[in-house]
């Protein structure tokens, strides 16, 4: 029998827990039921209580202390240790039927699954043919105003892109708060990055900034080593439109939008995940008089 999940991912800051917060509800109200896994061993404050808790394992706060190591340290030494106790996600999670909905609420580091293979790992344990066998997508989450710095951007996106090869399962790219952008973003722009454009790099400099230095040349008696100079210097430039090429010769990602306040905003991405874990087809189909029993012998006759 198979499962369904969704891993949600992205960097700090992008609104994973919102987003998991507004899924739930929105999942209750539409009468589907989901498990809820809470992956940071470092958050506190939850809307819905986690129905597994990785920190019912192991905290960050303990490891820090006890280790002497550093918040992104200690991260990584949790998750090494859960994957040396499997069990606590394997025993609550193999009675789950099909009709439940896994969510994994990751932490923003996104080193664990673009650097180091801790979360491919897990995804692979979670995913295996056995008692588990869970259809995963990864819903990778970036926060809109990353629009606002282009360069900003396709670094974000190719942190995505990196976390699509690592992870190798179906991904949903998604950019959150779009809430935070409304009105500032012309729509006919706003395509250009649903669909990463790399000619955007071409016009992010505006006709009435100054020129750019010139490779090689003299920086007009700037510093060098000023931020400014190197944000805007020909190397700079020159990295940004390497990786916009590498984004587009792979050409894997697109993003859909998100506002948590907006019910057809979410259940229109919530219909990409179910679409990428094949949630709808698995489910068993109801038969006409079901349908009709619901309505009791009363509304039949009046």
């Amino acid at each position: 029998m198979s499962k369904f999940g969704a891993l949600v991912m992205g960097p700090a800051g992008a609104g994973k827990t919102t987003f998991c917060n507004a899924l739930i509800q929105h999942l209750r109200l539409t009468k589907r039921s989901c498990f809820y896994i809470n992956l940071d061993p470092a958050a506190q404050d939850f809307a819905y209580e986690p129905d597994l808790d990785i920190k019912d394992l192991i905290s960050l706060e303990d490891v820090m202390e006890e280790m002497g190591l550093g918040p992104n340290g200690g991260l990584i030494y949790c998750f090494e240790f859960l994957l040396q106790n499997l069990d606590f996600l394997t025993s609550a999670l193999e009675t789950l039927s099909e009709e439940y909905l896994i969510i994994l609420d990751l932490p923003g580091q996104i080193e664990l699954y673009t650097h180091i293979p801790v979360v491919p790992t897990l995804v692979k344990h979670l995913t295996r043919s056995g008692s588990l066998n869970v259809s995963l997508c990864a819903a990778y989450l970036l926060e809109s105003t990353f629009v606002i710095d282009r360069a900003k951007f396709f670094a974000g996106t190719l942190s995505a892109m990196s976390a699509m090869i690592m992870l190798e399962i179906p991904h949903v790219n998604i950019l959150s708060k779009m809430d935070l952008i409304k009105g500032s973003v012309p729509k006919r722009q706003l395509k250009r990055f649903l669909d990463p454009d790399t000619s955007l790099l071409e016009d992010d400099h505006p006709a009435d900034a100054p020129p750019r230095p010139a490779r090689g040349g003299g920086g007009g008696g700037k510093d060098p080593a000023d931020k400014a100079s190197l944000m805007g210097g020909a190397s700079f430039q020159k990295l940004n439109k390497a990786v916009a090429q590498l984004i587009d010769d792979f050409s894997m990602v697109s993003f859909l939008q998100l506002d948590v306040q907006d019910e057809d905003s979410l259940a229109g991405v919530l219909s990409y995940i179910d679409d990428a874990i094949q949630y709808h087809e698995a489910q068993e189909p109801r038969e006409p008089n079901d349908e009709i029993a619901d309505y009791g012998d009363d509304d039949m006759m009046g």
